[in-house]
């Protein structure tokens, strides 16, 4: 089921509910510029195995509310710890893609980790994001042609082969978010780090991603594994920015030995 959240006054966020009754939490943030409907291949198949999975949609994007301001890592993590407090979760996974996973990272250093039993970093942007010169150049086609821009990040994202029907629907999840919110969020990715986040993570840890990933390049998940403890990190050979879709079934079947089985 769908619902919404307030998150400070006149902001709501958009709320994907799956098997509410399954006994094991994954909490699902998406990546720049898309949505939760991004974890269809995850949805498809997680709660069938008994696992709840929430998607968010965070503030900008999605079919939540795209205020003017708000677009740090501080106030977006602000934002996922007042969800996990509307609906009172405890010992759920904290799985986030690209953005998806700095905000993550933020969240488990400046709200201690609240309710987090393990974490998953996706392709995570993380401990930086965006270059000057990518920042540069994403800035100016979101600020004047934006879907170019979501086009060139469409196919710069997945190392497999995608078809024509895919690459549409993948490019309207970016159209989906306001143009203002798109590039605050390349700002962010380009001016804050999160080296300082990484010592302060202390729960089980699983980073995957692509050896091919155009976006966040691969080296970067060996600087998570260095520098958060117990991380395990798991390459994904077939696969660039896009794993969740692009070896999906490799993926749940790693998301599920990580976390634990529910029974069925």
């Amino acid at each position: 089921m769908g619902y919404y959240v307030t998150v400070e006054p006149g902001v709501k966020l958009y709320v994907e509910d799956i098997n509410p009754e399954g006994s094991r939490t994954i909490v699902f943030l998406h990546g720049w510029p898309l949505s939760h409907q991004q974890f269809e291949y995850q949805f498809n198949v997680l709660p069938h195995k008994g696992y709840r999975c929430i998607g968010i949609d965070w503030r900008g994007f999605g079919k939540s509310d795209k205020p003017s301001s708000g677009y740090s890592f501080d106030r977006l993590s602000d934002d996922i710890r007042t969800v996990v407090d509307a609906l009172g979760l405890e010992q759920f996974t904290l799985a986030g893609h690209s953005t998806g996973g700095a905000i993550a990272v933020r969240y488990m250093s400046r709200h201690h980790g609240y309710g987090v039993s393990n974490l998953v970093l996706i392709d995570a942007a993380a401990p930086i994001g965006f270059t000057a010169e990518t920042a540069a150049r994403f800035l100016t086609q979101a600020l004047n042609d934006r879907p170019k821009m979501m086009r060139e990040v469409t196919d710069n994202f997945f190392f497999q082969y995608i078809t024509s029907p895919f690459s549409e629907w993948f490019f309207q999840l970016g159209l989906q978010a306001a143009g203002w919110s798109t590039a605050a969020i390349i700002i962010t990715l380009r001016d804050e780090e999160l080296d300082a986040d990484l010592p302060k993570i202390r729960v089980p840890t699983l980073i995957v991603h692509g050896v091919h990933d155009k976006v966040i390049p691969f080296a970067q998940a060996y600087e998570l594994n260095e520098q958060i403890k117990h991380s395990k990190l798991v390459p994904f050979h077939y696969s660039g920015h896009g794993l969740f879709w692009e070896e999906h079934d490799k993926f749940n079947k790693v998301l599920r030995k990580f976390i634990g089985s529910t029974g069925k």
